[in-house]
């Protein structure tokens, strides 16, 4: 669990109670927005590891970074991410549709939408958040950091700390890393080492509006979601 600064447990949103539905992508084009989370399950033998580890069904993150109307077609509109994963050969930051990542990922997708009062914040501070995650394109993917934000255990002992955690470095990037950072810029979340986050984490904050979409996979709920106050977030 994670903890406030004096080690008490961290204060929990009691009064949304999250729910979820299954929807295709197809019915939420109309409704996803720049600034939602896209959280990702993977099946993949490394996906297996970091559910394992952070014990949670989510093991990636994305950001909805802006939508393009295609001309002519404006019913269909064209949602773009931006995430630090690996993916058609290439890693690092990267700039994917959406519809093309959901319908080749190996796993569970959900769409967390942020709730009206984060929308509104997000919206205020939209310009520089994009602005930063455009500036993080082509960087290279963080592995070492990654490892890092998913093994908790030792971060307290004195000579194993250096092994698990991890200095906020953003000169590379992995997934909830990056989401992390932006959400700071966006003035959702305060005071963090986003180099600590993982994908649950960021699930776990109240900033989403309390209904939640899975777009892809087997029906799961993400366990805690939407239920930590970010104000006195540590990680």
């Amino acid at each position: 669990m994670r903890t406030s600064q004096g080690g008490d447990a961290l204060p929990i949103q009691t009064d949304l109670v999250a729910d979820f539905d299954f929807k295709p992508y197809q019915q939420l084009e109309q409704l996803i927005q720049p600034g939602d989370v896209i959280a990702f399950g993977g099946n993949s033998l490394f996906s297996r590891w970091a559910k394992l580890t952070t014990r949670s069904v989510v093991t990636h993150l994305a950001l909805v970074l802006d939508t393009k109307t295609p001309y002519g077609n404006p019913q269909s509109p064209v949602h773009q991410i931006i995430e630090s994963t690996c993916y058609g050969g290439n890693s690092g930051v990267m700039i994917n549709r959406l519809c093309e990542r959901i319908a080749t990922y190996d796993g569970s997708v959900w769409w967390l939408p942020l709730s009206e009062a984060s929308r509104n914040t997000f919206e205020l501070n939209k310009a520089e958040c994009i602005n930063f995650l455009r500036s993080q394109l082509y960087k290279p993917y963080d592995i070492n950091q990654l490892f890092g934000s998913t093994v908790d255990a030792t971060d307290t002992l004195p000579f194993f700390r250096y092994l698990s955690y991890n200095v906020e470095d953003f000169s590379q990037w992995f997934c909830s890393e990056l989401v992390a950072a932006a959400l700071g810029i966006g003035k959702l979340i305060h005071n963090i080492n986003a180099s600590e986050c993982t994908p649950i984490d960021i699930c776990q904050l109240a900033i989403f509006h309390p209904r939640y979409t899975q777009i892809r996979g087997p029906k799961t709920a993400i366990s805690g979601f939407n239920t930590i106050l970010p104000a006195n977030f540590m990680v």
